[in-house]
């Protein structure tokens, strides 16, 4: 007995036995240690960039920041996010959508940063290959959103560890920092990641990054750089453009433009070969359905008028949150596009019936010959891109859809912005022209290409998708086209708004450091 209690006196003594380690501690530590942990930080990362366009936190029209006050889009039923960026006015440090894409983007960023610094330190026994992996796609998500932080707001401070403690001391990189930190992460990233074929569905694929850095490399006017990553995309072989009807709906009225959209469509795996990047949602999938307004900004409320009811083919339930600019309703496509088949009625829903069976004296005719109000909320036209019904959910509360971040015909874009920047407006229109073709539109010559022509190129084949906003930041011609396009619909428009106010709250909590605010605000 003596020498058994010696000897377990002995072994309680050794040092390690002080080391905390509870199996239970959620932490780091203690879950970035195999694939299992790192899958679900990389879950709990996804989770979190899908929020940026997913919530309606701070009001339902948050959105439509992205929309209004542009060229492509006019207030329609009102929520308040989005008030002061067509009321320019308005705009200021307390903006509530500013801080609200501000706190995504660094939420987003620390929890890459603690993927990336657990990779570096994960066991041995974990395969080096997957280590780079998972790093490199955590680096990935770490550059789209410091890419995101550049063009909204120029100089942001740069955080490349993970925060364990508060900090009071920040100071803003410049942007030209940034960006360098945004290449380094993007060219570290890609040799380490798989390619389309071999990414799992939803996963960030080599081809994501590559689009990435050519469009920073255009922001940062490297235009020879970016036609190299644009063109790696193209001629990897492994995306295409979709040029003929697939999936759910390919036996039913449609085009294969709007096959794109359909939800069973979207993926990859279910025929989607021009898709790059998405970002999944599904039914009865724990997490799989959020509350994103998408339908509700983009779809009128048709429905509100007497002889209408909520249908599928109409979109499902939308409120007109917004609407399009009378620029992109009525001279986007001039007379002699008509065959644009993005202006299809399977696109662009221009003619609306009366649906609904009870209203006998109604039913089947056109609708015309409303006034007022109606033709701004409930009767104009809209794209089909955001679409949905889910007969379960006829109110239209959550959303399905998958969100389309990167397809392929947005590179064949980026290129021809790239090409003419570098004087090569034939290039530009011969990938312009690929797009075209696709769409059975009149053909585009070098004589007419201009930023202005890819710009509008961009609604054509975008609209819906394409963040606006970011784009005419992006190119700095926010001010020129919405003034010019859509003057009418906006108030108090500077130079000053080519970047947004920085938080104020953020500015009073840095107590310690040097977080000045963007001129004007």
């Amino acid at each position: 007995m003596g020498l058994l209690g010696t000897a377990q006196l002995l072994s309680s003594c050794k040092k390690d036995y002080l080391n905390e380690t509870p199996p239970s501690l959620y932490a780091p530590q203690t879950v970035l240690i195999d694939s299992l942990g790192f899958e679900a930080a990389m879950g709990g990362l996804q989770s979190v960039v899908r929020e940026q366009y997913t919530t309606d936190a701070p009001g339902q029209g948050l959105l439509g920041v992205m929309q209004e006050g542009t060229d492509v889009c006019i207030p329609g039923q009102v929520q308040g996010a989005e008030v002061p960026y067509y009321n320019y006015n308005l705009l200021n440090s307390q903006d509530g959508a500013a801080a609200y894409w501000w706190g995504w983007a660094y939420r987003t960023i620390n929890n890459a940063n603690q993927i990336i610094a657990g990779a570096a330190a994960a066991p041995a026994s974990l395969r080096q290959g997957y280590k780079n992996r998972i790093s490199a796609e955590a680096r990935f998500y770490r550059a789209y959103a410091y890419d995101f932080l550049a063009t909204l707001w120029g100089d942001v401070p740069l955080i490349d560890a993970p925060l364990t403690s508060p900090r009071t001391d920040f100071t803003r990189a410049p942007v030209a920092t940034v960006n360098d930190f945004i290449v380094s992460d993007l060219t570290t990233a890609i040799p380490s990641m798989f390619n389309a074929n071999k990414a799992a569905s939803g996963r960030i694929a080599q081809g994501a990054a590559q689009q990435l850095l050519g469009q920073v490399y255009l922001r940062m006017g490297k235009n020879d750089l970016a036609q190299a990553q644009l063109q790696n995309v193209i001629n990897s072989g492994l995306y295409k453009l979709i040029s003929a009807r697939y999936g759910v709906r390919a036996s039913q009225p449609g085009d294969y433009f709007s096959d794109m959209f359909i939800v069973g469509n979207q993926r990859r795996n279910q025929g989607n070969t021009e898709l790059i990047w998405g970002i999944e949602q599904q039914l009865l999938v724990p997490g799989g359905e959020t509350v994103a307004q998408q339908r509700r900004m983009w779809v009128p409320g048709y429905y509100n008028i007497k002889g209408m009811v909520i249908a599928d083919s109409m979109g499902g339930r939308g409120l007109g949150r917004m609407r399009l600019s009378n620029w992109v309703d009525y001279q986007l496509y001039p007379p002699k596009e008509t065959d644009d088949m993005r202006n299809s009625r399977y696109n662009l829903h221009r003619r609306f019936y009366y649906n609904d069976p009870a209203q006998t004296a109604l039913y089947g005719k056109r609708v015309t010959g409303l006034k007022g109000t109606d033709t701004i909320y409930f009767i104009t036209p809209y794209t089909t891109k955001w679409n949905q019904y889910n007969p379960a959910d006829a109110f239209g509360y959550g959303t399905i859809k998958d969100l389309t971040m990167m397809r392929l015909g947005e590179t064949y874009l980026l290129l021809a912005e790239a090409q003419f920047k570098q004087g090569n407006t034939a290039g530009a229109a011969a990938s312009i022209n690929v797009l075209r073709t696709r769409a059975k539109a009149a053909q585009v010559t070098a004589s007419q290409i201009d930023l202005n022509f890819i710009l509008d190129e961009r609604v054509r084949e975008l609209i819906g998708e394409e963040q606006r906003r970011l784009t005419l930041m992006r190119t700095g011609t926010l001010v020129e086209r919405t003034l010019r396009l859509n003057g009418a619909s906006v108030q108090g428009l500077t130079t000053k708004n080519l970047l947004l106010p920085i938080p104020q709250t953020s500015i009073d909590l840095n107590t310690n450091g040097n977080l000045t605010q963007n001129p004007g605000y």
